[in-house]
């Protein structure tokens, strides 16, 4: 029962944050967008580790984060390896390309880039910094797959639509769109102290960091303008 209701919550949590990136981007948009090479790219690099892994039986262990081998480059490489069987490959596959897609279209290529190493990289050093120790556990499922940085790049888009209702008049849509953009960084900490979900605290660290970034991009743009 314990898992079952971790994969439905951290379903769950995906959800939130895809339907956050469609109202973000409008739905009736998407059809006639350019092509979203970020996510084409990341996504081609996944399925390439996966090929990697049917291949030789050996990558893995050469391209997994486990804490108990040496390696610098493992932190990268073992986000495009998948350990969680077909279903859970699959799933982190799909829901890495309609996330990074969501993001190419928002914030651009570069940038959906840059959020995606820093759902990478940043996580375990802001546990530390914040004494979340645990988001690298001891479970070997937890060495390898693409999950935590996709849930950090989509929590993004859920904190640049809160962004926008704020800036914009309040309504009953507007009402709609900041609830749901709220409950992702709300399920994440529900998530991490109720079920020590590393997915739900990738979230929240994704929902600040994109908060960050919005509110960077209008001082910028703010600046200027005002040359």
């Amino acid at each position: 029962m314990g898992t079952l209701v971790f994969n439905v919550t951290t379903a769950a949590m995906m959800v939130l944050m895809f339907k956050g990136g469609l109202a973000l981007l409008g739905e009736d948009t998407l059809r006639g967008r350019r092509v979203p090479w970020a996510a084409v790219a990341l996504t081609g690099l996944a399925l390439s580790g996966v090929a990697l892994q049917l291949c030789w039986a050996g990558a893995m262990d050469t391209f997994d984060s486990d804490p108990a081998k040496s390696g610098w480059w493992r932190v990268v490489t073992s986000v495009f390896m998948q350990n969680g069987g077909l279903f859970g490959g699959a799933w982190n596959i799909a829901t890495l390309a309609v996330i990074a897609a969501l993001a190419d279209w928002f914030w651009g290529a570069p940038l959906t880039l840059g959020l995606f190493l820093a759902g990478i990289l940043l996580p375990e050093h802001i546990d530390g910094l914040v004494g979340a120790g645990g988001h690298h556990s001891t479970d070997p499922r937890n060495f390898a797959g693409s999950s935590g940085a996709t849930y950090f790049l989509g929590a993004t888009l859920a904190s640049a639509l809160l962004v926008r209702v704020i800036r914009t008049a309040r309504g009953e849509a507007r009402g709609k769109e900041a609830l749901l953009a709220a409950g992702v960084p709300v399920l994440g900490l529900a998530m991490w102290f109720a079920q020590s979900n590393g997915h739900g605290l990738v979230s929240v660290y994704g929902f600040l960091l994109g908060a960050l970034t919005c509110l960077l991009a209008r001082g910028r743009r703010s600046r200027a303008l005002s040359t």
